[in-house]
């Protein structure tokens, strides 16, 4: 029936992240369609078997201690397995971790893949549930201790078995054609969606098992994006662990790269995806101000965003989400422009005595008087200029065209978006919201595309 015999393949592992866990045990039961062939073994993880995973398996650190390497039987594993079919039930699972350890030993492995949880709904779509206690009860299926990758493997090849009593070859033939040349998805994903994603600009949710989002992306490209998660998910920790989550895909299309840009940062922030890490949080920052002291002397001063009206003061440079962090920047640049530390009064000194930098030689003298103070004002400048926040140009709000919809933004504040007059004045009746520091960063690219709101 098809062109390649079929290997029916099981993993047990310390765990369930592919890239920091190990394989335990392997079973691999191949199929020509007359010719039977198993073979299972133990294998030294060479890392600790959890307690509860010894208590799932069965399998315990004692009995794998004295069992072979996986590299001492990669090569007779690829053997078998070459020119196969790779057969598993959730077999991104069994797939990424057989990969990654391939990996490690440097073979390049590869395989048509075939899971057992997609051919049971595309086969059987009048039933809820397809796991393998599901399928070993429906089927009538005989089998030996579950979690055991040689029971558990003999289960998924007597399935193979009684769907090719039971279903015509062709149309067989056509399912398990159709799920191993379409774009890999996810066992809980129906391969639907991939018709339905737009490919153009838009955000993308990622569901688990309630409704809260696991992850928030965007693109340009959003259907090929989608799908890049899926291609990668052997390779990469997080694509994994998004793929044994997901349970559902939604979006939302946007109307152009500010749009998909502004959404995606306001849903991470609002909806907090535990799979992503960055945009998620709108903590409390901070930025040096210069100031003039009088005399000519000009020093930065920590001011915090709660006392501002961020974005319409000059003079700004930096937004750090901490007042650590922001010393750390500033002692940096000191360093690299061998600034005066006690002339910027964040060191004690006398008039006319050297700092500690100026004794080392790495001050140019504004404390003793050996640099004028406006030279040492324009190195702090120099210093601080890669930081500097850039102020609002309008005198109030603007809006920034891209498609369909205006943009409105204030003060660097996203109001959010407009078709239409009434639209216009409903954001600005509903008030300016709190300065963001990620729509700041992504709003001030876009500036010469501003025009003042009349």
């Amino acid at each position: 029936m098809f062109d390649k015999p079929l290997a029916f393949v099981d993993l047990e592992t310390t765990g369930p992240t592919v890239t920091k866990d190990r394989i335990t045990e392997i079973a691999i039961i191949t199929w020509d369609g007359e010719k039977k062939e198993v073979w299972s073994s133990l294998l030294n993880p060479e890392v600790a078997i959890p307690p509860f995973i010894e208590q799932l398996t069965g399998i315990s650190n004692s009995m794998v201690a004295d069992q072979p390497l996986f590299a001492e039987l990669a090569d007779e594993i690829a053997a078998r397995l070459q020119g196969h079919i790779f057969v598993a039930h959730n077999a991104r699972f069994d797939y990424g971790f057989l990969k990654n350890a391939f990996k490690r030993v440097d073979i390049n492995f590869r395989a048509t893949v075939l899971c057992t949880v997609k051919l049971s709904r595309q086969l059987y779509p009048q039933f809820h549930k397809h796991n393998l206690d599901s399928l070993i009860e429906r089927h009538r299926i005989q089998v030996g201790a579950r979690h055991r990758a040689l029971s558990d493997t003999d289960a998924i090849y007597q399935f193979w078995q009684s769907i090719q009593a039971t279903i015509a070859p062709e149309q067989l033939g056509a399912v398990v054609r159709e799920l191993t040349t379409r774009p890999s998805l996810p066992s809980h994903i129906d391969a639907d969606i991939v018709d339905q994603l737009p490919r153009g600009y838009g955000v993308y949710f990622f569901y688990g098992e309630n409704d809260l989002p696991i992850y928030v992306g965007k693109s340009n490209q959003l259907r090929q994006r989608v799908l890049s998660h899926f291609s990668s998910d052997h390779t990469i920790s997080k694509e994994m662990s998004i793929s044994q989550q997901i349970r559902r895909i939604e979006w939302e299309e946007c109307e152009g790269e500010i749009d998909a840009l502004i959404t995606e940062a306001r849903l991470i922030k609002q909806l907090q995806p535990t799979l992503n890490r960055q945009l998620r949080r709108n903590t409390e920052f901070c930025s040096w101000q210069l100031k003039d002291q009088g005399n000519g002397l000009m020093q930065p001063t920590l001011v915090y965003a709660r006392d501002l009206d961020l974005g319409r003061q000059d003079q700004l440079y930096g937004l750090f989400k901490s007042g650590a962090s922001a010393r750390e920047f500033l002692m940096q640049a000191i360093k690299d422009f061998k600034l005066c530390a006690a002339t910027l009064g964040l060191e004690r000194g006398g008039a006319g005595k050297p700092c500690f930098a100026r004794q080392l030689k790495q001050c140019q003298g504004a404390c003793t008087g050996d640099e004028s103070l406006l030279q040492h004002n324009i190195r702090l400048v120099e210093a601080l200029t890669q930081m500097k926040l850039k102020a609002w140009p309008f005198d109030g709000p603007a809006l920034l065209k891209e498609g369909r919809v205006h943009h409105i933004i204030d003060a660097w504040c996203y109001l959010g978006r407009a078709s239409n007059d009434d639209d216009i004045a409903s954001l600005l009746a509903a008030g300016k919201p709190r300065f963001d520091r990620d729509t700041y960063r992504i709003l001030v690219k876009y500036t010469s595309r501003m025009k003042p709101l009349s």
